[in-house]
């Protein structure tokens, strides 16, 4: 499988995983962000480099293909185990919760004013 293909594939998996839209392997990477492991930005940086480097005559010569498929493995294999409804439902219960420590913060507050002024 050449390299465009497997960056097609891999970007259409961060599409349908992870919710990240963009066009082509390059925009979804960078979308992507902190979203994804460090780990994987090096390898998506290395995949996003090759490409680059595979349109020049002179320096395709000089991509190491077994390291980037083995970067492609470790960016297919990531992607396949990640749930993409778990992370949606995840980022939601800690937006909720956040909220709810807030709130519970301002009562506090503001119930330790009232009892202070002596309205209570």
């Amino acid at each position: 499988m050449d390299l465009d293909a497997r960056l097609d594939r891999i970007a259409a998996l961060m599409e349908e995983r992870l919710g990240i839209r963009g066009e082509g392997f390059e925009a979804k990477l960078a979308r992507a962000g902190r979203s994804l492991p460090r780990k994987l930005r090096r390898e998506g940086a290395l995949l996003a480099e090759a490409r680059a480097m595979a349109e020049h005559p002179k320096l395709g010569r000089r991509v190491d293909p077994r390291r980037l498929r083995k970067a492609a493995r470790v960016f297919e294999r990531y992607l396949t185990r990640v749930d993409g409804n778990e992370r949606r439902v995840t980022r939601w219960v800690n937006w909720a919760a956040g909220n709810a420590f807030n709130i519970a913060i301002v009562l506090v507050v503001a119930v330790a004013v009232i009892a202070w002024r002596g309205l209570v």
